[in-house]
């Protein structure tokens, strides 16, 4: 048996065709691309383009958050700044606190607003007395001040209520967190008395008092006082 082997790479004249335009090649390539193997420097130059863009993105997204960060934290420490500067009493009492919490059990209530405060007169508040079931402060223009009527400007007082304690007397005014408060007028003879305004809270009676002063005053003084 013989087998007739043709060339399959014969050109059309040889098979018997026309030879056409471009014949004599010995063929196309069909691949799209370059198959050698170091990259284009197009294809790298568009790929650096990419990375660098993405690395961009990256970059102001980063910046952006921290940014946001930044402004969120300092925010915060504003907020917390401004809360602690709400709960703290006025800062006349900086210097008599520590004393005060060492000597008394009860809890202490000091007001964060006191009249005249920021007038060009200076104010000092002085401890006359501090027990375990009461204090007594008075808050003066001098810090030497004892009582009298010319460096007087009010006072600050609390006990322990117990059933000795005397009933609240006075005109009933509305205070914070529902508390009622009674205020009683001050009275001028040779001087003037403190007006006062005295409320329970916490088995605790507390009482503060401006020479010759004001109702109004009295009630935002305690209030400052009750809230924390």
């Amino acid at each position: 048996m013989i087998f007739n082997f043709r060339n399959t790479s014969s050109s059309p004249s040889e098979l018997g065709g026309v030879k056409g335009k471009g014949e004599g090649r010995k063929g196309l390539n069909l691949l799209p691309f370059s198959l050698s193997p170091f990259p284009s420097p197009h294809l790298a130059f568009l790929g650096w383009q990419t990375t660098s863009a993405v690395c961009a993105v990256f970059l102001l997204v980063s910046v952006s958050s921290f940014h946001q960060s930044a402004i969120a934290n300092i925010d915060k420490q504003s907020q917390l700044i401004a809360q602690q500067s709400k709960t703290q009493p006025h800062p006349v009492f900086k210097s008599i606190l520590p004393k005060l919490k060492q000597k008394t059990q009860i809890k202490i209530l000091l007001p964060k607003f006191i009249p005249e405060s920021d007038g060009e007169n200076r104010i000092y508040a002085i401890i006359e007395a501090a027990t375990k079931n009461n204090y007594d402060i008075l808050l003066g223009f001098s810090p030497d001040c004892s009582g009298g009527t010319a460096c007087r400007l009010g006072v600050l007082s609390a006990e322990a209520v117990t059933r000795k304690t005397p009933r609240l007397t006075g005109k009933t005014v509305s205070l914070a967190k529902g508390i009622t408060g009674y205020f009683v007028d001050f009275a001028c003879g040779a001087n003037c008395s403190d007006a006062t305004l005295t409320w329970r809270q916490q088995g605790v009676q507390y009482v503060v008092g401006l020479k010759a002063g004001d109702r109004t005053s009295l009630i935002k003084m305690a209030n400052s006082a009750i809230n924390p």
